[in-house]
């Protein structure tokens, strides 16, 4: 609600993902997710900017009210509370499966509400330098910490599907899904290996070992949002991966296929400093350890 108010109030996403610290691609996922929720449009995008349609408008009202109660509950209920609170600073990838953090973070609102959470998209390695160098408290990446200088729990494992061109992979989709080999000759979309080196290595060494050759590493600050996908693919002759339960709408042309044999799963960690003694931080960590690793929905490769 905070996000979308935002967004009203600056009249452009741009504008709003700079005032909210996070990246224009991931605003405008959080976006088009809330009006999958509700079934509504609730914006109008042009080339000047976005404007909230009468249900926006009926929203922004009702969102101004919750938001004003809530900020009043949190000032009352703060006097009760041991110290602790301020900004608890989040590091989050591009992707992460839409149902994870609920939970986490309705719980530490409700032990902690004078803590504020901040969140920002970082790469892994950012992640990484940030945690070292003070600038997030906790963070959600793509591989395992090396060093004893921070702590880390499994949270969410994800078998990664294909994303191809409709007729291309009506021709070589098996009752199983695609053969990770039926891919070769294809241009795999893939991420700066900058961006985390570790998981980077992992994934290419599968893909090499069925024989795909990867061509060229992508440019550095190349984010792989869904536009990047879709237009790869979309000639037919590139693929790229995604999650089965991947929150983006897919246009026509572009469909999603899983991997037979699930040949590749993307891990993410919570990872924090080991020496850290916030108790807001503990509870957050608790929380999400507590779900135990989330998996992929279709982990049958069927549907």
């Amino acid at each position: 609600m905070r996000a979308f108010v935002t967004v009203v109030e600056e009249g452009g996403l741009s504008a709003a993902a700079r005032r909210l610290h996070i990246s224009q691609p991931a605003l405008s996922q959080t976006m088009n997710a809330l009006e999958r929720e509700l079934g509504v449009r609730l914006l109008v995008r042009s080339s000047t900017g976005v404007r909230a349609t009468e249900a926006g408008m009926t929203l922004l009202s009702e969102a101004r009210a919750v938001l004003a109660r809530y900020d009043r509950a949190l000032s009352a209920v703060a006097r009760h509370t041991a110290a602790g609170g301020g900004v608890l600073r989040l590091g989050i990838p591009l992707e992460l499966p839409g149902d994870l953090l609920s939970a986490p973070l309705a719980e530490l609102a409700g032990a902690y509400p004078a803590t504020r959470v901040q969140v920002s998209h970082l790469s892994t390695a950012a992640q990484f330098e940030a945690l070292r160098g003070g600038g997030i408290e906790v963070g959600l990446v793509r591989e395992r910490p090396v060093g004893h200088d921070l702590d880390a729990v499994l949270v969410v494992e994800e078998h990664l599907g294909v994303l191809l061109a409709a007729d291309q992979a009506a021709r070589i989709t098996g009752p199983d899904g695609i053969a990770l080999d039926a891919l070769a000759g294809y241009n795999w979309v893939g991420f700066p290996r900058s961006g985390s080196p570790a998981w980077y290595d992992e994934l290419t060494a599968i893909l090499r070992s069925h024989g795909l050759d990867l061509g060229p590493t992508a440019p550095e600050g190349q984010e792989l949002i869904a536009e990047v996908k879709f237009a790869a693919v979309t000639g037919g002759g590139g693929f790229a991966l995604a999650p089965a339960d991947w929150s983006q709408n897919l246009p026509d042309t572009v469909v999603w296929s899983p991997l037979a044999g699930h040949p590749l799963v993307r891990r993410t960690w919570a990872v924090w400093p080991a020496g850290s003694h916030r108790r807001d931080l503990a509870r957050f960590v608790l929380a999400l350890d507590e779900q135990g690793p989330r998996r992929s929905a279709r982990e049958d490769g069927g549907g």
